[in-house]
């Protein structure tokens, strides 16, 4: 069994442990997750300073840098997002729809997690935190592969978020890490570990997730936005605002 089988074969048997965990309790290990944020902070940015520093060694261009930062501001605001999170209806466990069907014999509609996602994302290190703890207020384990720009950040907070999940009762490997191009096409391959993947990129590279697994894909294709300026606006910034 490879390295990254193994990885995804851990997540799937700690998946099926989570999705039974109650709402208080994955509240309570979000809780420890925020607070563990915070309490690391200086690991945090000492990981995303070096990334930094390496992307503009690459000359990453001034955009990506600027999405790849995260300093403590925005480690606060992760925070406090995942603070929200937890307000939040558990989404798992929900009754939609009761049916009876005879006399003593009724059918639920209930809601539950879906098992193991696997996740795609750009190197923006506040998807990571976003992701993974959705993920575990909804009940599902999850495989996260970030972009390479991001890696010393991304690993600094999957350690942390595992590390006060676990410390709060969560399964040991609810959550793992993926690294590189081939951990991708490794976990294309996983349909008997993985029942999801969600890829965030251009359209093309979702076209390429789908065409080479047999995995459910939550694909997107273009989206059409579009801005209505108004006679009075400032039209300097309604041109800042669509470029």
């Amino acid at each position: 069994m490879s390295t990254i089988e193994e990885l995804a074969r851990r997540v799937k048997d700690s998946s099926i442990r989570l999705a039974a965990v109650g709402t208080e309790a994955k509240n309570k290990a979000l809780a420890r997750i925020a607070s563990s944020l915070i309490e690391r902070k200086k690991e945090i940015i000492q990981a995303n300073e070096e990334d930094l520093r390496r992307s503009k060694q690459e000359n990453l261009p001034m955009p990506l840098l600027e999405r790849l930062s995260f300093g403590a501001e925005a480690i606060a605001d992760a925070a406090d997002g995942i603070n929200d999170l937890i307000k939040l209806e558990d989404p798992a466990g929900k009754t939609l729809l009761a049916t009876e069907l005879d006399d003593g014999l009724e059918l639920y509609k209930v809601t539950c997690p879906i098992g193991v996602i696997g996740v795609i994302f750009e190197s923006i290190p506040d998807a990571l935190v976003q992701i993974a703890t959705v993920c575990l207020k909804s009940g599902n384990g999850v495989l996260l592969k970030g972009g390479s720009e991001a890696m010393e950040t991304n690993r600094i907070l999957a350690e942390i978020i595992r590390e006060a999940a676990t410390k709060s009762g969560m399964p040991e490997h609810w959550a793992a890490l993926l690294e590189t191009r081939s951990d991708v096409n490794d976990m294309l391959k996983m349909d008997d570990y993985i029942d999801l993947i969600i890829p965030r990129g251009s359209n093309d590279f979702v076209r390429y997730i789908m065409d080479h697994s047999r995995i459910a894909v939550l694909g997107h294709a273009d989206g059409i936005c579009h801005c209505y300026v108004d006679e009075n606006a400032d039209l300097d910034m309604a041109v800042d605002i669509v470029t």
